[in-house]
């Protein structure tokens, strides 16, 4: 009876915030209701899914031609399912700490709660600021990538500047993002999102079947260690989007309804991926192994370009998904959160852009930094803090007894729970982060070592006079 009032009390909350902005009959309020304001499971499912497949859909390709075919798909698959089942055990233990604050009577209309608070509540000031440091480095790093993989892209349309270049541009066109107030208001965004790694994932998959394979294809992946490991890293990176799962979840009207959210949002994102990279590993083979982005070995065309455009768009949206929850952050440190007006926090916010910008600029490597980010962050930040948190949270007998999510009986209860969860932290401890940092560590100082910081313009060919 307490989880169900509980419940009530956390739906009614949003019920009252969207009545409070959604009286008015007018036009444009059925208008910014349709299009602004997203709270439905339908709309976490678009964030989900969009967010999970941006730019890395354009470096699976790669990670094939370093992993070969058979461990590129069952990697994609194992890493799939892993991170859904991480992102579950997240909606878990934010649904845990809203319940007990509610008890509380604490009001969260003005504020949106995030990870660290989660850990904060349930375990401590150790466990909040491990998760802080992991979670906001982790979506820094994931907010430079986007701006990075903007860059290599416009270039196959445009290659009179260069990359760097490119990068100053959609650097300040990606700043604009500190005007979306929150998740809640990227109904529109997700759903567009998803349209265009779609159209994008499927002209990987037809263009490259219609090109057919290059002259000489050679598949030898894998060869050695370093590059497999870099190619599995890359792919645990791709199915590690869900650190911004509890903003997502807050941006909801019924938080309670995420549970299934991730792993369906992870199913279609499936759908994209293997085809894609596999068809495009098809036909170009180990030339792959120096293009990190597929769209630089097809043939310009009008559909490429369109492929181009559409994937700038979407990492623009995917750059505010992993840039909002610094923003918040940082909005709580300077104290403006629960200020009303939106051009303040706006503008309290663009300080969090130009260290972005910067890193992007010093790094451009796109593709291997994406395996070093992964192994490096997402391990912890996204598979072994939470599973490990979950684990504490629950340890006690009475926590188990008392919690409002009880564990799964397909999984075989709280002994098949923990099983699951220990086999998590090992696997990601010693694979992703353990033979995972190793590999794409030296891949990324080749890289340093090849083209150097600062490169004006990386991966691009030499132009004969």
């Amino acid at each position: 009876m307490a989880s169900e009032k509980v419940e009530t009390v956390v739906a009614g909350n949003y019920v009252e915030m969207e009545r409070e902005e959604g009286d008015s009959k007018s036009g444009k309020s059925k208008i910014s209701k349709y299009f602004w304001h997203g709270g439905s499971v339908y709309d976490a499912w678009f964030s989900c899914a969009s967010n999970q497949v941006a730019q890395v859909l354009l470096t699976l390709p790669y990670s094939f031609s370093q992993l070969g075919m058979l461990s590129g798909i069952l990697f994609q698959l194992f890493y799939g399912l892993m991170g859904s089942w991480t992102a579950y055990l997240i909606s878990v233990l934010y649904v845990e700490y809203r319940t007990r604050k509610e008890r509380e009577k604490v009001d969260f209309r003005n504020h949106v709660i995030q990870w660290f608070e989660v850990l904060d509540g349930l375990l401590g000031k150790h466990w909040r600021n491990v998760g802080l440091f992991f979670n906001c480095t982790f979506l820094l790093f994931g907010s430079v990538i986007q701006l990075i993989a903007c860059a290599s892209n416009i270039y196959y349309i445009n290659d009179n500047l260069d990359k760097r270049t490119w990068t100053y541009i959609f650097g300040a066109c990606c700043a604009t993002t500190v005007f979306i107030p929150s998740f809640h208001n990227y109904r529109v965004w997700s759903f567009l999102g998803l349209i265009m790694t779609t159209y994008t994932a499927w002209y990987l998959t037809i263009a490259s079947f219609v090109h057919g394979q290059v002259e000489g294809v050679k598949h030898s992946a894998p060869t050695n260690m370093v590059l497999y490991f870099t190619g599995a890293t890359n792919i645990l990176y791709t199915f590690g989007g869900h650190a911004v799962t509890v903003e997502i979840m807050h941006a909801m009207w019924k938080p309670q309804k995420f549970k299934l959210i991730y792993l369906i949002a992870t199913l279609y994102v499936l759908t994209l991926t293997l085809p894609s990279a596999s068809a495009v590993y098809w036909a170009f083979g180990d030339t792959l192994l120096t293009h990190s982005n597929a769209l630089s070995l097809l043939p310009k065309t009008k559909f490429r370009d369109t492929a181009v455009v559409l994937m700038l768009i979407h990492q623009f949206i995917t750059f505010g998904f992993a840039c909002t929850p610094l923003y918040f952050v940082w909005e709580k440190f300077v104290g403006v959160h629960e200020t009303k007006s939106l051009l303040k926090r706006a503008l309290a916010r663009l300080p969090v852009v130009i260290p972005i910008w910067f890193l992007a600029i010093i790094f451009p490597f796109f593709g291997p930094i994406n395996s070093t980010v992964g192994s490096l962050l997402v391990s912890f930040t996204v598979y072994i803090i939470p599973a490990l948190a979950h684990m504490v949270t629950f340890a006690s007998p009475s926590a188990r007894e008392n919690a409002v999510e009880r564990a799964p009986r397909m999984v075989g209860g709280w002994v098949g729970l923990y099983s699951m969860n220990m086999f998590v932290v090992a696997w990601v401890l010693v694979v992703g982060f353990g033979f995972g940092g190793w590999a794409s560590m030296l891949n990324f100082i080749r890289q340093v070592d090849t083209f150097g910081l600062f490169t004006k313009c990386y991966q691009c060919p030499t132009h004969k006079p």
